[in-house]
């Protein structure tokens, strides 16, 4: 298992930027898949991005693809959601997730809001 706290997210306007940090609270090398959903009010959560233990991004689909960057600092134990040129429809609460052998963990969300 692993625990994982999201931090990062607020209010942003339109056009703008946000950066969102998952800490996990130990090593996320072996950690097969890390990955950002987002849930928005009366949605189903829904997949934004993945990474895998070796690197490789997958992003769910074209709305966020080029907007969004997933990366991971396996030396902080830190996987980021460089999220830009935010769009109303982005708002939601954003989840951390950590897929690993034999377990699947989730952070509390952190709340992303874009205004128009």
């Amino acid at each position: 298992q692993v625990q994982l706290v999201e931090s990062g997210g607020g209010l942003v306007q339109a056009g703008g930027s946000l950066r969102l940090s998952c800490a996990a609270s130990r090593s996320i090398l072996s950690i097969g898949f890390m990955g950002w959903y987002r849930q928005a009010p009366g949605k189903q959560r829904e997949l934004v991005a993945k990474i895998s233990s070796v690197g490789s991004t997958n992003y769910a689909d074209s709305s966020v693809k080029g907007r969004f960057t997933i990366s991971r600092d396996n030396a902080k134990n830190t996987v980021y959601l460089q999220m830009n040129s935010l769009k109303p429809e982005d708002t939601a609460v954003y989840y951390c997730n950590a897929l690993g052998y034999r377990f699947d963990s989730w952070g509390q969300g952190t709340q992303v809001t874009v205004s128009s």
